[in-house]
């Protein structure tokens, strides 16, 4: 006999608007007790000195978490130019100052070469792991750590505001899987022929959720288990709206559910979403008229 699962069968993407000074993990420890939901999951991690749009998957949800990580981010952040940090961000260990503030014109005349795919080294303080061990662990131990350049996607940097008293610019940039801004506001000021950090940084936008999706955390303890909690649980589906939507008959579902595969001579080769009416039965593939589930939904 199958044992059941603890905790209620909730499905679907809450986001978060995240506050400062938390943790992911935390964020999902608090949506797992106030939701009650059987599993729960992030969909990117945020630092606890960033805020704004933490999507957090409930039960089936978790399934499509793969389309959320490889999504579209958009982030605000703040460059201080003059002082660097051990961690390219203001929590850090200061290990460079006296920098020179440049003028506005020349941030402007640097940007356009972060746009395009680029190499971009990530910061020491960083979850990729080195030697089987998180890198943020090992420098934390006080160990030299280098971690080699790797392509990443910017599709948009801009600059908002200049303030040259204060020597801090304010960016806006949509960038691709695996992108670190941390790194992106270092090598901003290292091409101006200064230094930087972040010191603020919010998350705009992650694939299709963004701020007015959004709710906090507060709010959420607000509502505890109320209906109108359920209002801002986005559908599964939801995370998947870049994907093509295919129909199945009923017979068509049970051949999915028992590991069998679809003939669709008629179909391209590439990833679709199976829907049995309004209810989303499985992340598939199509080859050579062959669909074949990736991902099965238990709705």
């Amino acid at each position: 006999m199958a044992r059941r699962r603890k905790g209620e069968k909730v499905d679907g993407w809450l986001v978060i608007d995240k506050p400062l000074g938390i943790t992911s993990s935390k964020v999902v420890g608090k949506v797992k007790f106030l939701t009650k939901a059987q599993k729960v999951g992030h969909g990117g991690t945020l630092d606890p000195l960033a805020s704004g749009i933490l999507p957090i998957g409930l039960g089936e949800a978790t399934k499509t978490m793969p389309f959320i990580v490889d999504a579209t981010k958009e982030y605000a952040f703040t460059v201080k130019f003059g002082t660097a940090t051990d961690s390219d961000d203001l929590e850090g260990e200061i290990i460079e100052e006296g920098g020179r503030i440049p003028q506005e014109s020349e941030i402007l005349e640097v940007l356009h070469h972060f746009i395009g795919t680029i190499d971009q080294i990530p910061p020491a303080y960083s979850a990729i792991k080195v030697d089987g061990q998180r890198a943020y662990k090992l420098a934390r131990d006080g160990e030299q750590v280098e971690l080699k350049a790797r392509p990443v996607e910017i599709q948009s940097l801009t600059l908002e505001n200049f303030d040259e008293e204060k020597g801090e610019a304010a960016l806006h940039v949509s960038c691709g899987k695996g992108t670190y801004v941390r790194s992106l506001a270092r090598d901003i000021a290292r091409a101006v022929g200064s230094c930087g950090h972040v010191v603020t940084l919010r998350r705009l936008r992650v694939g299709p959720f963004g701020l007015k999706d959004a709710i906090s955390l507060e709010k959420l303890e607000e509502l505890g288990h109320s209906a109108p909690a359920q209002d801002y649980v986005c559908p599964i589906t939801t995370a998947l709206d870049d994907i093509s939507a295919l129909a199945v008959t009923e017979d068509e579902a049970k051949r999915i559910r028992c590991g069998m595969t679809l003939a669709r001579p008629e179909l391209k080769q590439g990833t679709y979403v199976l829907m049995v009416g309004e209810t989303p039965l499985a992340v598939a593939e199509s080859d050579t008229g062959i669909v074949r589930s990736l991902r099965v939904f238990n709705m």
